[in-house]
């Protein structure tokens, strides 16, 4: 991707250095410059920067790989309407828990689908769509054994399966089946149809982006190649919004500067894009031109760590900063306990607010250094609830997350301003809590602060946390 970045970017520095000299040397008139000028030279060159990059592609052709990207359909209300059949041709959601106020649509079958209901919102809006959903509890346990039995088929292939959440996966049949892929996808989505009973949709592609892009394409039980030869006009025709990692905040930046499709994306001057998306926008513009060439992970390869977070929805709205401490302690006490585990210290610290609109801010500040210090974590996070929270509108939920890690081994930098005999000491405490809480349960030493409120304090992000999708950036 910044190869053909770097290219553009040379030709297009080559074309402002090119203008420059022809105004300077001829003195043309400003509006003759802002139009005539201006539009032919930028067109002629990044009509020249296309055909570079694609020539310099065209040399890898011969080295595409086979990526398909396997989504199983509806998953967590298939395997419901599997293992219960009585309910299998009623419209089906699975949801979460609606009296601890995490009662959201999960997924929903093809019969719920056909009243427009949305994966996200919440059950009452779903019923007021179609009062006759059924809604079904989520069960995680089941679906990871579901998912256990795909991913076993899919290994059957290839040993390069990487999974992206519980329903989807990549798989690189590269090394064996390059040039009998679609043969392929065609087995594996007929063997979990027979072996296991629900379906999937299968993204052929040369990279990982397209091939997720056709996984989504056309659903459900379908198989979408998408290639060379056709993915400006499958790709390029669809809304930016359906390429992997444009989600709504970024879809709205691009549309305010009048781009909409995927193809607008690639087209666009990588410079606006960096100039509105920062890095970001290098990396979509090389998304959407199909230079990506990430590798699928092996069977058991884990990526690094970038970030240890929870997040909760509260059982009631949170009013005041108060309300927020209780909550947001639980949650720094559980990061700050799996950083440990893991052998982490951190130093940018994030937050995430929700209110009840289902708006959402995110904030994160930069420690001087590194740690791991449970009152370091939830002293820096309330300072960021503290800037951004606004007393009038409450929040549903909120999130704390740790990034920048270095490992907990690393030499320290003391600091003559800092009370080093009390970092030992909240040290030594912090692990003691963490074997405590090992031993005998979450709940064995708490917080008096936490005892203000049982109601928000009384969960336990860690021993619950749910892995969720994570992607290879």
């Amino acid at each position: 991707i910044h190869k053909n970045i770097y290219l553009r970017d040379i030709l297009y520095k080559s074309y402002k250095w090119l203008q420059n000299v022809i105004f300077r040397n001829y003195k043309l008139p400003l509006d003759f410059q802002e139009h005539l000028f201006y539009n032919l030279i930028k067109h002629l060159f990044e009509m020249i920067c296309m055909r570079i990059c694609d020539t310099v592609n065209s040399k890898l052709y011969k080295n595409d790989r086979a990526i398909l990207h396997s989504d199983c359909n509806c998953f967590y209300a298939s395997v419901e309407c599997l293992l219960n059949p009585n309910i299998r041709d009623l419209p089906v959601a699975v949801s979460g828990d609606a009296e601890n106020r995490h009662g959201i649509i999960l997924a929903k079958n093809e019969e719920a689908k056909k009243y427009n209901i949305k994966t996200g919102e919440a059950i009452w809006q779903a019923k007021k769509k179609c009062p006759q959903l059924l809604t079904v509890p989520a069960r995680l346990d089941v679906y990871k054994k579901f998912s256990d039995k795909v991913r076993r088929i899919y290994s059957d292939y290839t040993d390069m399966v990487e999974p992206f959440g519980l329903d989807e996966a990549w798989l690189d049949i590269s090394e064996d089946y390059k040039n009998d892929a679609l043969t392929i996808a065609k087995e594996i989505s007929q063997r979990v149809k027979d072996e296991i009973g629900i379906t999937v949709s299968i993204g052929v592609s040369f990279n990982k982006i397209f091939a997720k892009f056709g996984s989504d394409y056309k659903k459900p039980d379908a198989i979408t190649c998408i290639t060379r030869d056709n993915y400006k006009t499958l790709v390029w025709n669809s809304p930016a919004g359906d390429l992997l990692y444009v989600g709504g905040a970024t879809r709205k930046k691009l549309e305010q500067i009048g781009i909409y499709t995927i193809g607008d994306i690639a087209n666009a001057p990588i410079g606006l894009l960096r100039t509105h998306l920062g890095k970001w926008g290098d990396l979509i513009y090389g998304f959407a031109n199909g230079y990506d060439s990430s590798p699928v992970a092996r069977i058991g390869e884990y990526s690094e760590v970038k970030s240890i977070g929870n997040s909760t929805t509260a059982v009631r709205d949170l009013k005041n900063l108060d309300d927020i401490k209780v909550i947001a302690y639980v949650l720094c006490d559980s990061v700050c306990r799996r950083m440990r585990e893991q052998g982490f210290v951190g130093k940018t610290v994030c937050v995430s607010m929700r209110d009840t609109g289902l708006s959402t801010i995110t904030r994160q500040h930069t420690l001087n250094t590194y740690t791991s210090l449970t009152s370091d974590i939830t002293k820096a996070a309330m300072a960021l609830f503290k800037e951004n929270f606004d007393n009038k509108s409450p929040l549903r939920s909120i999130g704390v997350s740790v990034t920048d890690f270095a490992h907990n081994n690393i030499p320290r930098q003391m600091d003559i301003f800092s009370d080093e005999r009390k970092i030992i000491a909240e040290e030594k405490l912090d692990k003691t809590l963490d074997k405590l809480k090992q031993r005998f349960g979450n709940y064995i030493i708490r917080p008096a602060s936490l005892l203000t409120d049982r109601g928000l304090s009384a969960f336990n992000p860690k021993d619950e946390h749910t892995i969720h999708p994570v992607g290879y950036l």
